[in-house]
């Protein structure tokens, strides 16, 4: 089975503690992880900075890399996040709503995980007005997913630790985001291959 898995620097492996901003290796990131312990083939189309797609370009993107893929993880908004008030955790579902609209014109509904990311943390990059944004995040993802009839998984019920800079997973956070989204992803992948 084929997996893409479209994200931005956490699912790309994003290490801030490294002083030019690396990549942790393979072995700690969750896309490999998840590889190692299904047999998966798991493409990891995580990119720094990246935002919901909403540019016909993005989008395009998007549908390009996952004509090949079985399955589909969208884990954004985060970044959307960042740009700040007033932007707020219903401007994201709106933006994830259209990119949804997209994906789901290639593809069946039964094939895509919509993932709520962590929930963000004070931290060097972060302040309680971002905070409390990013916790109301989950709860529009779900109505959004249950719209769309895809999958959804809070990732922010999964113990994932943060680092200082309030947004990247420590490896330990890659540890148990792995576990995480192994378990949200079976029901699809039993489907997918029963049928």
């Amino acid at each position: 089975m084929t997996l893409l898995c479209y994200g931005d620097s956490n699912t790309y492996g994003f290490d801030p503690r490294s002083y030019f901003g690396g990549r942790y290796p393979a072995e700690v990131r969750w896309t490999h992880r998840l590889a190692q312990a299904t047999g998966w083939t798991v493409h990891n189309a995580g990119e720094n900075g990246r935002e919901i797609p909403r540019r016909a370009w993005e989008l395009q993107d998007l549908l390009r890399r996952a004509a090949d893929a079985d399955l589909v993880t969208l884990m954004l908004g985060g970044n959307d996040l960042l740009q700040g008030p007033p932007f707020a955790a219903e401007d994201a579902a709106a933006r994830m709503d259209a990119c949804l609209t997209a994906l789901l014109t290639q593809r069946a509904p039964s094939t895509v995980l919509l993932v709520s990311p962590p929930p963000l943390c004070l931290g060097a990059w972060t302040n309680a007005a971002l905070c409390r944004q990013a916790a109301r995040l989950a709860p529009c993802y779900r109505a959004l997913a249950a719209k769309r009839e895809v999958a959804f998984a809070d990732a922010g019920a999964w113990g994932v630790e943060l680092l200082f800079d309030g947004v990247h997973f420590s490896p330990e956070g890659h540890r148990a985001f792995a576990v995480g989204i192994q378990e949200a992803l079976e029901p699809l992948a039993a489907h997918f291959l029963g049928g």
